[in-house]
């Protein structure tokens, strides 16, 4: 079994690629997918780009050229919850895009037109054991699982963030899990999504994010490192 572990910036996947035995690097759509061994698991480790086509594009090549059977997305995002401070850990229970509106055509905000489903769902077994990693690996936060919703915009503003809790009842939001999520889906194959968070995702964003983002890719490196050999 092969596990892709997708970041959308280097920072959120270069520890990891330092640690695991590279045995191969691939280039392919403008992305460098190193190949090897992590934490006694096969895995490829990426850097996607921001952005949900970025994401989505680098899920279907995980499944088509390595053969992926689990997708795993870590990285950093915006609390959409008053509990959830900054530092803390959510794993998705599903993802949607909050930025998709069909509305005009009937369709619920958030809605792909024609699809069978509003929310993406992740892998329930890989939730609980990401929980039980995360427990493990930073005791000194807290561990919260969830909805993620994804869109192509840094959500900075208190309106958008009410927003996005009243419309989505979700615990973050950030620019990636989606697309991922929506590639697992079509591809039939598992996913959960790892976020640490970074910034509050309302007036104070902007302020937060530079200050806290290295503290929140610590935090969910060592989840993942501590996850893997629990697949």
């Amino acid at each position: 079994m092969i596990i892709g572990i997708i970041g959308a910036m280097e920072e959120e996947v270069a520890v990891l690629k330092e640690e695991m035995d590279v045995q191969e690097v691939v280039k392919a759509a403008s992305m460098d997918f190193c190949k090897g061994v992590l934490c006694g698991r096969d895995v490829v480790v990426v850097r996607s780009g921001v952005g949900k086509v970025n994401a989505a594009i680098c899920a279907q090549l995980l499944v088509d050229r390595f053969g992926v059977e689990i997708l795993i997305n870590t990285g950093i995002a915006g609390s959409l919850d008053a509990q959830i401070d900054i530092g803390d850990i959510v794993i998705s229970t599903d993802s949607l895009h909050h930025d998709m509106d069909a509305t005009l055509f009937g369709d619920p905000l958030g809605q792909v037109p024609r699809m069978d489903t509003l929310a993406f769902p992740a892998d329930q077994r890989l939730v609980e054991l990401a929980v039980l990693a995360n427990q493990e690996a930073n005791p000194d936060i807290h561990t919260f699982t969830g909805r993620v919703v994804s869109g192509d915009q840094f959500i900075s503003s208190a309106e958008v963030k009410d927003r996005l809790v009243k419309q989505f009842h979700a615990k973050c939001t950030e620019m990636e899990g989606a697309g991922i999520a929506h590639a697992a889906y079509l591809n039939k194959i598992s996913y959960v999504i790892i976020r640490a968070i970074s910034d509050k995702a309302d007036n104070s964003a902007t302020m937060d994010y530079p200050v806290f983002e290295r503290q929140a890719i610590a935090h969910s490196v060592r989840l993942v490192k501590n996850l893997l050999p629990r697949i």
